[in-house]
């Protein structure tokens, strides 16, 4: 028993087909190039002397059910979200350094010394000043029990010795700015200072960023506002590291487009490491929707004429073009919905 076959036509095969078609139709009176008969004399004679046009041969595909995802893909460098620029509190000679680019430091972590002998000195001035004025005070509290002072006088000496020991707190503070510490954890993304270099108060010296988690932001179309939500699944290769495939995940989403460009922000978050670094270009997709079990055929069969899709199924061995109703497009292939079967 004989059993039909529908199977579809490529775009370039379809085109194929009508060049060859028209070629046949068009060709008059005029000889053909030496050595090649002319288009009369290819097609074959029927019985009763009726023309036959000859088959053109197609490149066919089957209709099959596959898994297909519907995404949204786009392009975007890698950031980190968490950075700090590490600035002096004071000023002085840098003697040491403790840290260079690439190293991973922890917060609190020491990471240079500026020279400590000019605040150490103004903390011990500032103690000997406390000390005295306690002992002041002391001596007042027995002169005001004994009616000797007034106690507007020993106020005075309080308040002193309340101002002293602010001032001693703060030459101490002073002194702990000699040692530059980290303020968060993460990677020295740059040094900007030598040992021996004059500090100036506020010069930045280190550039810290927290690599343990990147962020992308893209910019899409406002038609896709409706398909992106926080917690969707992205993947991302980076031109960098070709052959590899990260996997993170939508962070949030603007609730706003801008009326300039018709776009809004997703930011895609991705986990630190792998290899992974701030700058990075990616191209990273987002993929809002998938189908385990869809009727698809390859993309290239798609053809698209005033807003109709169709494509040329095999029909008693002729092609036939079919309008059809597309689902989901997919790399290479393309959901039908309507008017295919399996």
């Amino acid at each position: 028993m004989k059993t039909s076959r529908r199977v579809l036509i490529s775009r370039s095969a379809a085109a194929l087909a009508l060049a060859i078609s028209l070629a046949l139709a068009g060709c008059g009176g005029g000889g053909a190039p030496e050595g090649e008969a002319p288009a009369e004399a290819r097609s074959a004679e029927g019985e009763g002397g009726e023309k036959k046009v000859e088959a053109v041969p197609v490149e066919v595909a089957a209709v099959a059910r596959r898994p297909i995802s519907a995404s949204y893909t786009g392009t975007a460098n890698l950031e980190a979200p968490s950075e700090a620029q590490v600035v002096a509190k004071t000023s002085g000679v840098l003697l040491q350094l403790l840290a260079e680019e690439g190293d991973q430091v922890k917060a609190g972590q020491v990471l240079a010394r500026i020279d400590p002998d000019r605040p150490r000195l103004e903390m011990e001035r500032a103690r000997a000043t406390v000390r005295k004025l306690e002992n002041n005070y002391r001596r007042s509290q027995e002169l005001l029990a004994s009616k000797m002072v007034s106690a507007e006088a020993s106020d005075q000496i309080r308040f002193d010795l309340e101002a002293a020991r602010a001032a001693y707190e703060i030459a101490q503070l002073e002194l702990s700015y000699t040692n530059i510490v980290a303020p968060i954890d993460g990677v020295i993304a740059s040094r900007t200072v030598k040992p021996g270099n004059l500090i100036q108060l506020n010069s930045s010296l280190f550039r810290i960023i927290d690599d343990s988690r990147l962020e992308a932001v893209l910019n899409v179309p406002e038609r896709d506002l409706a398909t992106m939500r926080e917690g969707l699944v992205v993947r991302m290769t980076a031109d960098a590291m070709p052959g590899k495939v990260f996997e993170g995940e939508i962070d949030r989403v603007s609730p706003v487009v801008d009326g300039g460009s018709g776009t809004f922000r997703v930011v895609t978050a991705f986990p630190g490491g792998q290899g992974l670094r701030p700058g990075m270009f990616g191209r990273i997709e987002v993929v809002y929707d998938q189908r385990t079990d869809a009727l698809t055929v390859p993309r290239a069969a798609l053809l698209e004429d005033a807003g109709q899709a169709s494509v040329y199924a095999v029909r008693e061995n002729k092609a036939v073009r079919v309008p059809v109703e597309l689902g989901h497009l997919s790399g290479e292939l393309a959901e039908i919905r309507k008017g295919l079967s399996e």
